[in-house]
Parts: structure tokens; sequence; C-alpha cells
């Protein structure tokens, strides 16, 4: 199960963009250049994030090829190992059978899932955020010499956290501990987790990579702590903002069909919470201490509360190992309800569907798709309604034959049978949303050959085309959508990178090629690119909607 859902079809899917096509390039631009202190995208630095991730997808990179597998592969691996974490912390306080069940409900949840099939920082920091928190846990339930290693291990992953995505590597560890430590009425642990030794090993750690990279860029050490870290979660300027109640959302739906279980039994836990054991307070303080200093956060995104999706499945599993020792208890109860919730949803979003697939043209537009992608899309959606009413009913019969066992394995298989039946509705909404297909549509095109494109930037298709592109552009904003420090030297630094040309300056550019150029537009520029000296009407070429090509030849 641990194995289908994170490594099952790993590349079948085009790399989404912006992120996904963003992502590999800059790792495929790192493993060609050989600089793994400074990242760069597209040609141009790329300070965003530091330079950790992008060295774990550059090295799977080397070893299996530009494929979309390849730079999925360490988020599947650092989720594989996430689980283990997981198991292990759990099997110690609790068994290898709660262990187990953890294990299958973190995997299981969808936010988790899909993270771990993604070229994204997110399951990456989750991995150490989770050691730092298990090293500092165990830490405190142990003495002596033993007490100042698990301590050691926490230093040394909150460092690497640190090197994935900034400080939030070590904030979150630090607060989650410094929170529980506090209920548990541990009045000196904080000097303990704060001790110099461990200071010691997290700027051990992390201080080479800050001065390295401060030393080739001295703007960093500012746009890192100030603009990338404190103005992300003080203002509104990522243009990230949601209400605070956006992870009660975020929970409820990609936390499916898990979440139905948490409102009853997290105020239950909550009520109980003197009577649980000291693992299990961890991991309800853990849980809601990162949705609720998240939630404070200025900007918001789905991933920001990955970590919580360990503390969860296993609270979860402990709700799950009570309610099979204890038929008639109150957990059993919570399980059983929660089993009435998934059959009605289903049969509700059964029946929506079907109403649905056969309109779903009327719905390309805001879907941000064509019609006829819209109208392919309702035709695969048999298989899931289908698979809805199959569960709606095993909900039902799981209900009343009282078997919290049964209750499991239904949510358990849920959202996988629901992910495999959907992968043709998947298909069609990533092929919109990637360069795929638009790199399929373009010729091969010789080494000599120099990528350009005016006024827009497809993300995704440098890393399919493995090489950079010149962007004809008024201000940058086609790249800087991508990348927030491009924005913020384009802003301060009057010199643009050389693969930035503006705008006026095409006509001159274009007639002054020394090679090949395959140019791509949007539709818009169709009359600009007519103009061009011997280009016919007949060699712009459709690509994917809304892009054209055409290619030039040397003068």
């Amino acid at each position: 199960m641990v194995w289908f859902s994170l490594f099952f079809q790993l590349g079948r899917l085009p790399l989404l963009q912006p992120d996904e096509g963003r992502n590999a390039e800059v790792a495929r631009e790192m493993k060609e250049s050989g600089a793994w202190l400074s990242p760069s995208y597209n040609g141009i630095a790329y300070l965003d994030k530091p330079a950790f991730y992008f060295k774990a997808v550059a090295l799977s990179l080397a070893a299996l090829g530009n494929t979309e597998t390849a730079a999925r592969l360490p988020s599947a691996v650092f989720g594989l190992a996430l689980l283990a974490l997981a198991y292990g912390f759990v099997r110690r306080a609790h068994g290898a059978r709660c262990g187990v069940m953890a294990v299958i409900i973190i995997a299981t949840l969808p936010l988790y899932v899909v993270l771990s099939r993604t070229v994204i920082f997110d399951i990456a920091l989750a991995f150490f955020v989770s050691g730092a928190i298990f090293a500092g846990y165990r830490a405190e339930e142990s003495e002596g010499k033993s007490r100042r290693r698990w301590y050691l291990f926490g230093a040394l992953a909150a460092g690497f956290a640190t090197l994935v995505k900034g400080p939030v590597g070590f904030i979150i560890p630090i607060l989650v501990l410094l929170v529980f430590h506090r209920v548990e009425g541990r009045r000196g642990a904080w000097k303990r987790l704060l001790s110099p030794l461990n200071l010691v090993v997290f700027l051990g750690v992390t201080l080479p990579w800050f001065i390295g990279l401060s030393l080739q860029h001295p703007d960093f050490p500012y746009y890192g702590l100030v603009e990338e870290s404190f103005h992300r979660f003080t203002t509104t300027t990522f243009h990230r903002t949601q209400p605070f109640y956006f992870y009660a959302l975020i929970v409820a739906g990609l936390f499916l069909p898990w979440s139905f279980l948490l409102p009853e039994a997290g105020v239950a836990a909550w009520k109980n919470r003197a009577s649980m054991s000291s693992a299990d307070r961890l991991c309800l303080v853990w849980a809601v201490v990162v949705v609720v200093f998240f939630s404070l956060s200025k900007s918001k995104l789905p991933g920001y509360i990955l970590t919580a999706t360990v503390a969860s499945g296993i609270l979860l599993a402990r709700l799950f190992e009570r309610a099979q020792a204890n038929p008639g208890g109150k957990a059993s109860r919570i399980v059983g309800r929660a089993a009435i919730t998934l059959s009605v949803l289903c049969l509700a979003v059964a029946v929506g569907a079907l109403v649905l697939s056969s309109r779903m043209g009327s719905l390309a537009k805001p879907m941000g798709l064509s019609v006829g992608s819209a109208e392919e899309l309702g035709r695969h959606f048999l298989a899931p309604i289908f698979l809805l009413l199959a569960f709606s009913a095993l909900g039902w019969f799981a209900r009343f034959r009282c078997r919290a066992g049964r209750v499991f394995v239904a949510f358990a298989l849920f959202p996988l049978l629901l992910f495999t039946v959907n992968v043709g509705v998947m298909e069609i909404v990533f092929n919109v949303k990637s360069a795929r297909q638009m790199a399929q549509q373009i010729p091969a095109l010789p080494p000599e050959t120099r990528l350009a494109f005016l006024e827009c930037f497809p993300s995704g298709l440098p890393f399919y085309l493995n090489r950079t592109a010149t962007l004809f552009t008024k201000d940058g904003s086609e790249i800087t959508s991508a990348s927030n420090y491009i924005l913020f030297r384009l802003k301060h630094e009057p010199a643009w990178p050389a693969s930035l040309v503006p705008s006026t300056n095409f006509d001159q550019w274009i007639s002054q090629r020394s090679a090949p150029v395959y140019l791509v537009a949007r539709d818009k520029n169709r009359a600009r690119l007519a103009a061009i000296p011997g280009v016919l009407p007949a060699d712009i070429q459709p690509l994917t909607p809304p892009y054209l090509g055409v290619l030039l030849t040397a003068p």
C-alpha cells in the first residue's frame, strides 16, 4: 500500500506548471553546471529556496535522466523515509500494530500522497522537521549521554530542515517542543533544548551554506531573512493571502476520508488530554501548533501544514486501536459515525458527478480548459461514479456490522482506488497545466538552436527541451511569477540578466541573431511573429493553446 501511494506510476503525469516545471528546471541547471551552492533558473540566480532539495533532484536526474520519474523520486523517497520515522516512534510508544496503522493512515492522506509525488520542497522539509521533533521528544525521555545525543540529532535535523526551506525548518520544531514541554510541566526543558552545544551543531550545518551564498550574493541575507521569511509571514506581498480558517478547509478536503473522524476525535482528545500518554499529547500539541501557527501567517499554502498529517495519523491510529479493543466504547462510536458520513458523501458526490458528466462543456471556461478537454473529462466520470457508489454501500456495511477494522480498511482503500480510477481525469488536467505536450509539438531542435519566449514563459518547457531560453519582456513579470528573488533583483539592480531582453529590443535581437532560434509566443502576438522577415503564415506552428511557435533559421 505504501509503495502504491508513493511510487506507483510516479512519472506518468507531466510536470505541473509553475512549481514542478520550475523546480525540475532549477535542478537540471544545477546538474549541468555543477554549481550546488547557488541555484539558477533560466540562467538567473534563484535564491528563493536553499539548494539542498535542488541538489537531491539534480543527483536523481544525473542518475536516471531528465524524466518526470527522476524529478519526483527524491520527494517519494523522503515520503518513505518519513513513514519509517513515524513507524519507529509509534512502535516504541504503542507497539508495532499501532505503528503499522499509523503508517497506513499517513500514507493514504491525500495531502501526504500528493506532496510525496510532486517536485516540491515540503516533503523533504517535513522529514527533517519531524525528525527534529521526534528527537527532541526522545531526549526528554532519556537521561545522561543518551539525552545529549538525541538533542544533537534534533539540532542536526533542524539544520538540514533549514537548508531545505529556510528559518521555518527550525522555528516549527522549537515551537512544538517548547509548547509540549510547557504542557508537560518540564520547566527546565527549554534550557536543554536551546543549549549552546545544540546551537553549535545547528550553526555548523547551516552557517557554511549561509556565509558562502552571502559572499556570492551580498543581497541574499536581507532577501532571505527579511523578504522571503519575515515579510512572507507578516505581509500580503506574496499574494497568497487566505482567510484564517483556510487550513480548516484544507484539513477537511485533503485529509479525506480520515478528516471525517477528526472533529469529534479532536474534541474528545482535548478533553481527555490529561489522561493521554505523553506521546499522544505530543502529537496533539504538534497538530494544533502547526495549524495555528500557519493560520496566523499572511502567506498560506496547503503544504505548509504537511507535518500535521504525521501527528494526525498517529492520533487516528490510536483511535482505531481503542475502537478495536472496545467495540462498544466511545472510540468505536466515533468510527461508526465517520463511516456513515463517508457513505452519505460518496452517494452525494456520485449523484453530482452523474449530473455534471454530460454538462462539462459549459464549465470549460471556469476550469481553464478547452470545451473538448472538458467534455472528455466528463466521459471519464463513469468509473469514479461506480467507485463512489461501491464505497457508499461499503461504509454502511462496515458501520452496521460494527467492525472498526472494516471501517479502517474502507478508509485506507478509498483515496488509493479513487486516485487509480481518476488517472485519466488527472491526465487531462495535467496536460493542460503542463508544458510536456507543448514540448512534444516542437520539432527536434539541434544543440545550436536557441530557445526564445516572447512575453510569455511556460515554466516547464526549458526542462523538457533541455535548454534555457531568452525571454523578451516588458518588466520580467513572466518569469518573476515563478521567482520572487528575480523580481527583487530586477527592482534593485539596473542591469538585467543576459537571458532577459526588453521587448523594445525584440526586432533588433531577431535581426542580429547568428544561430537558429525557436520562438514561442502567445496567440495574441501572432502579428509580431508574422512580421518577422522571412516568416510565412504557414511557418507559424500552433502548439498547445494559447501558444504558437516558429523556427527562425540563421540569417
